[in-house]
């Protein structure tokens, strides 16, 4: 029998996103100017007000403040209408240095060694449901909200729009884990007052299907077209009014979207989050690290479905365990368990390799910090940075490199595919 699945996404107008786009901003700026920096960061956004709060250890000076109104405004919160606008917010800040007690058990005197900054473990997942081996619930439930997003900035359209936004996507799928029809649309976005509520209502909903889903077809692949039949079920702004919203409707923190961030509830998620660290932080680096295995053994034939995890102790480089389960969709003959010490012998997982391969000691967080972390493309920009205090800096950067299949190869020989 068939069954369903669903996931969801939130816009960067989501105050929890808005958390999360100050702390990585700022954890980008403290790497422009010093690629050492130790950073760890926490934002909450309610009404008017921004705290911002933390432990860094750097040799660079951030404007905290600046950094952060430049953040909202790029975001989009520039009306005092919103109750929560980039020029005008409180920006209260209590950041203090990193603990002597943790950096002890991260740097060390052999880079090679560098321990890990936490304990804990961290999951990397990857699947055929989608080219890039992400679930297609989460792939379509970002999508949703960056067509949303980028109707509202082109201002020809939905003119309604605010910042604020959320969706999620229910997929069917058959007994072989293969998606078979898009189920249930939900799309919640916030919205200028209208005078009556009742047409406002249908022309959100006339719109999103008729404007925003088509847009969101038009960038899909053929196959994935072909699940969107005439009996999907919409759920447009199910509560009927969405005009109070970001940070004056609900308080944001930085962490609180960590399924989001990741794989919409597939495989699994150690419970870390990441914006707002450094790649000490394995939290982070190894959950990329995570990702970028599983992807590429999918993508080498290994299995139609792999979950990673990598497990640390604080101050320590190895890490204590690599278990991988392939939910019984493996395409060769190995066991999980032989999989799993085949990922040891092909991937350096010590954290500094881990920041060496992936060149996750730069600053690329920025990027990350809305509409997913994982499925990402990777790309080579370049970044200025301009500082009252350092001057100004210009950096060519790769972003999501633990989305490349640069590991294919190596992969199929180790396996003999």
């Amino acid at each position: 029998m068939s069954y369903l699945f669903t996931s969801e996404s939130v816009s960067e107008g989501h105050p929890d996103k808005v958390s999360d786009q100050i702390s990585d901003a700022l954890l980008d700026e403290f790497l422009a100017f010093d690629l050492e920096s130790k950073v760890a960061i926490e934002t909450l956004v309610t009404t008017g007000q921004v705290v911002v709060a933390g432990e860094v250890k750097s040799k660079t000076y951030v404007d905290v403040q600046e950094v952060t109104r430049r953040v909202i405004n790029q975001i989009g919160y520039t009306k005092g209408a919103y109750r929560f606008e980039g020029d005008s917010c409180g920006v209260l800040v209590a950041i203090h240095e990193q603990s002597p007690d943790i950096n002890r058990g991260v740097d060390k005197g052999d880079k090679n060694e560098q321990g890990a900054g936490d304990q804990g473990m961290m999951f990397g997942y990857a699947c055929k449901d989608t080219d890039n081996y992400m679930p297609l619930p989460l792939e379509l439930s970002h999508l949703i909200l960056k067509e949303l997003s980028a109707i509202r900035r082109e201002e020809k359209e939905m003119t309604y729009l605010r910042p604020d936004s959320k969706s999620q996507v229910t997929i069917e799928y058959s007994d072989d884990n293969l998606p078979q029809k898009v189920h249930t649309i939900v799309v919640s976005t916030q919205h200028d007052e209208f005078d009556d509520d009742e047409p406002m209502l249908a022309k959100i909903r006339e719109d999103v299907i008729n404007i925003l889903i088509p847009r969101v077809k038009a960038k899909l692949p053929e196959r994935v077209q072909q699940l969107f039949g005439d009996d999907i079920i919409y759920h447009v702004n199910p509560t009927g009014k969405f005009v109070i919203g970001g940070p004056h409707g609900d308080t944001g923190l930085t962490g609180r979207k960590i399924i989001v961030d990741t794989y919409g509830g597939r495989g699994a998620h150690g419970g870390g989050a990441f914006s707002g660290k450094d790649p000490s932080k394995v939290d982070r680096s190894a959950a990329y690290a995570s990702r970028h295995i599983a992807k590429n053994l999918v993508a080498a034939g290994v299995a139609d479905e792999i979950l990673v995890q990598l497990a640390y102790a604080i101050g320590v480089a190895q890490p204590v365990g690599i278990f991988v389960n392939t939910y019984g969709r493996k395409n060769v003959p190995s066991s999980d368990g032989e999989i799993a010490q085949k990922v040891k012998d092909i991937f350096d997982l010590r954290p500094a390799a881990i920041e060496e391969r992936l060149k996750l000691r730069n600053p690329i967080y920025s990027e990350t910090a809305a509409y997913g972390h994982m499925g990402r493309k990777p790309a080579t920009v370049s970044k200025v940075f301009e500082s009252p205090y350092q001057g100004k800096t210009e950096l060519e950067v790769e972003l999501f490199t633990w989305e490349k299949l640069d590991f294919v190869d190596k992969i199929k020989e180790a396996f003999g595919i």
